[in-house]
């Protein structure tokens, strides 16, 4: 995970690099948190509750509006993970998924721990915010698949049954590091992603995932990154239930104006590549980050998943700066989320005058201990 050198990183190209990191973690948790109210609810309940248009703005849920649930959680501590990953490099050990493991066990200790615990030297500062002590209603296959030392992996995944979208939803900051190639964020994103939900389409759909927002934070389109995703995925085993879900959001731009039942026929049983697809075809049609977003959370389908996915492909597409400022403005844990996001662009861009063999900035492995 080297850190891209050299004068590729010319002051406009760190900036671009920064916007998309923000708009790739804010876009996740602004679709996440516009989602959250109606999770699990039908198209018919969420137009009774809303009106005819469905829910068109933030709504309450977990008490408060704007409120995030554990995709975005587990979203903010797989950037803590890359950051260590990055950080522990400098002892000579390097492997990236032990370090996300370790940073999702953090995160379920979150679910149990009453608040952070200062005695815990090796948590760095992410594990300290208080806010994050919510149970925001995990599902049962990531309490399981972290609930023990035991890391999953591809030889040997944890819940080998389960196709969620809970996987894939966390994994937009794979994408972001720019400076690997497309196959290594595939299977690093897979092989993380195999540590709670061990179905091939679950794991898979998380690569794919990976590498969309991987080419968007390189500037591509969206329509390119789709094909670059299809194009790794067909030497997997097990892609195909993936490879067609996202050939079929291409497909579905060309049918006619987007409407509710076209996403719904797109998340099919909500399975990882039916939210996958659906956050595609969203992000494709969407007139705007608002239009994209309110497409995606619509639906009788899971709308949290689907509005975390579809926002963290037009928050990498389009930057910060095209975000909806109101509902940012609500957003639960922004600071939180806008620290992070600068902290990793400043750890892939200058990580060699933070840390390294001869000398490290003492605050900085406070914040990402190298434990």
């Amino acid at each position: 995970m080297g850190a891209t050198a050299g004068a590729v990183w010319g002051r406009a190209e760190q900036q671009d690099f920064r916007s998309r990191v923000r708009g790739t973690l804010l876009g996740a948790a602004v679709g996440d948190a516009l989602g959250a109210p109606v999770d699990g609810l039908g198209l018919a309940e969420i137009r009774e509750t809303y009106g005819a248009e469905g829910l068109v703005d933030l709504g309450f849920g977990y008490g408060r509006r704007g409120a995030v649930t554990h995709l975005t959680q587990l979203t903010l501590f797989t950037v803590d993970g890359l950051i260590r990953a990055q950080v522990r490099r400098d002892t000579g050990a390097w492997h990236p998924p032990t370090d996300l493991h370790r940073a999702y066990r953090r995160w379920a200790a979150t679910q149990h721990d009453w608040g952070p615990d200062e005695r815990r030297k090796e948590d760095g500062w992410l594990a300290r915010e208080e806010w994050l002590y919510a149970r925001r209603d995990p599902a049962r296959s990531l309490l399981l698949g972290l609930g023990d030392e035991a890391m999953g992996t591809l030889e040997s995944p944890k819940n080998p049954a389960e196709a969620g979208p809970e996987a894939a939803a966390r994994s937009a900051p794979f994408g972001l590091l720019v400076g690997w190639e497309p196959q290594l964020v595939v299977q690093l994103a897979v092989e993380c992603a195999a540590q709670t939900h061990g179905h091939p389409t679950a794991y898979l759909s998380a690569g794919a995932y990976a590498v969309i927002v991987h080419a968007l934070a390189l500037g591509e389109s969206l329509d390119t990154a789709v094909q670059r995703a299809l194009a790794l995925l067909s030497a997997r085993s097990g892609h195909q239930p993936v490879s067609d879900a996202l050939q079929h959001a291409l497909g579905a731009v060309r049918q006619g104006m987007p409407t509710p039942g076209r996403v719904e026929e797109l998340l099919a049983e909500g399975t990882a590549q039916g939210p996958l697809s659906a956050a595609v075809y969203c992000a494709l049609v969407g007139e705007d980050v608002r239009h994209g977003l309110r497409l995606a959370v619509n639906h009788d389908g899971p709308s949290a998943a689907a509005g975390a996915l579809t926002g963290g492909l037009l928050g990498a597409l389009h930057g910060e700066t095209a975000l909806p400022p109101a509902w940012l403005a609500e957003l639960e844990g922004r600071p939180t989320l806008l620290e992070l996001a600068d902290d990793f662009a400043m750890e892939m861009t200058q990580g060699p005058a933070l840390h390294g063999p001869a000398g490290s900035s003492p605050g900085w492995l406070a914040r990402y201990p190298r434990a």
